[in-house]
């Protein structure tokens, strides 16, 4: 399922959007796994993404013009907070101003600048059996609770470079460690060495989860954001 926090119509059995649900599309009860991880203390790149104002997905900023989430993610008028680890206070706001997209990736254009710590983004795979660390402010249950106020991260295994995002394009598939992305992931970073290999795209709610590969697109994204 595609893990944003909005209700998805293309929702499968075994996976999910991870974008934010209302509480009409929240899945049934399962185990309370972030969903586990642990609360983040700064992240200067961290971009809360909004549709017509609500919360409803992650991202980062990769340039000073451009934030890199998940395509499932745009909808509605669309706008960010960016450099503050609260998804409701803090750091600056931005509205977008045009989107671009491919596969389960989008680029989002601010519209003005934004200076702070980018991301960097990777050209090449994570190791199958690496560890990666996962950020998002996505629920922390599996049903029954909002989406979290503070950033948060996870560690989990890498276990192939080879499934598919929710658009069709090459995706990393990895297990939980010690948490696991869900609604309000969705678009969120994968980083492995201090780059961002991955954008959050679905996810079972328990320990899988399946990030768009930014190697796999790396030229579109330098060809859109100059970097």
């Amino acid at each position: 399922m595609r893990i944003r926090t909005a209700v998805v119509s293309l929702a499968t059995a075994l996976t999910g959007i991870l974008a934010v649900p209302t509480a009409a599309g929240a899945a049934p009860d399962g185990p309370q796994h972030i969903i586990g991880g642990s609360a983040v203390s700064s992240a200067p790149w961290a971009a809360a993404v909004f549709s017509d104002g609500e919360f409803f997905c992650s991202g980062t900023i990769i340039s000073p013009n451009y934030v890199l989430t998940a395509a499932h993610c745009i909808e509605g008028s669309m706008s960010v907070r960016i450099g503050s680890v609260n998804r409701t206070s803090g750091g600056v706001t931005r509205t977008v101003t045009s989107v671009k997209t491919r596969y389960d990736l989008a680029l989002m254009r601010l519209s003005s600048s934004v200076s702070t710590s980018y991301v960097s983004l990777s050209s090449s795979y994570p190791p199958v059996g690496s560890t990666n660390s996962l950020f998002g402010w996505g629920r922390t249950c599996y049903s029954g609770c909002d989406a979290s106020t503070i950033l948060k991260t996870a560690d989990v295994e890498v276990t192939t470079t080879r499934q598919t995002d929710a658009y069709g394009g090459r995706a990393i598939g990895s297990s939980g460690i010690d948490g696991a992305a869900w609604r309000g992931d969705s678009g969120g970073p994968q980083f492995y060495n201090g780059a961002q290999v991955g954008v959050a795209s679905t996810a079972d709610g328990v320990s899988r989860q399946y990030y768009g590969s930014v190697a796999y697109n790396r030229s579109w994204i330098r060809s859109v954001a100059g970097v």
